[in-house]
């Protein structure tokens, strides 16, 4: 099977890339800087190009079986930039007739079906609105595009990632229920690849921690 991954050069994108590939699949990667990736392997395809630009993401979503997005804001990023790189790789999606997409998310997108936010959580929000809005409305709109998609999607929320090793085992519940205050970056990407075969959170908005 072959998956096309959105943000592989980022820390949890590197996690995400090495299970892919460890797990047997071919995988087809969209990159502004190649040399950023710092890996090689046969099952691995790289583009040069930016998830703004519609034709990169139709030339990488193209042939592709399942989506995994995981890119996020850096310094000097669009304030849409979620949003807007959601939008093109659900188009293209459409266009290949492709239906699976899996996409990463923080403690800060609200899923009001499940979570039961306690004081803290709500803190972390409140933080969020003053001092990163454009961060947590982009979140939300490219929330909104995906549950408008028609497609089977996923976004996966985690807290405070860490770069610890993998330590096998990690809580799948929603905020404030089942859940903890930190997730290694590795333990997140293990739960992120398997989503590719499972369907038991298909439109929702699972909140993975340790």
């Amino acid at each position: 099977m072959t998956i096309a991954l959105f943000g592989a050069t980022g820390q949890t994108g590197r996690e995400v890339l090495r299970k892919l590939l460890g797990k047997g699949y071919t995988v087809k990667v969209l990159v502004r800087d190649p040399l950023k990736l710092k890996m090689q392997n046969d099952a691995l395809e790289i583009t040069k190009g930016d998830v703004l630009n519609p034709s990169d993401v139709a030339a990488v979503v193209k042939g592709s079986k399942a989506v995994i997005s995981v890119f996020g804001h850096v310094k000097g990023s669009p304030k849409e930039l979620q949003t807007n790189g959601r939008r093109n790789i659900v188009n293209a999606m459409k266009a290949e007739g492709i239906d699976r997409i899996i996409s990463l998310s923080g403690v800060g997108l609200p899923f009001p079906s499940k979570d039961q936010p306690k004081v803290p959580d709500h803190l972390i929000r409140l933080i969020m609105k003053i001092f990163v809005p454009k961060v947590l409305n982009d979140a939300i709109s490219h929330a909104e595009v995906l549950k408008k998609s028609g497609l089977k999607w996923t976004i996966v929320r985690g807290p405070r990632l860490t770069t610890e090793p993998e330590k096998g085992s990690y809580r799948v519940g929603w905020v404030g229920v089942n859940a903890s205050t930190s997730i290694g970056r590795a333990d997140l990407a293990d739960f992120i690849v398997k989503q590719v075969d499972q369907t038991e959170y298909i439109e929702q908005m699972p909140f993975v921690t340790y």
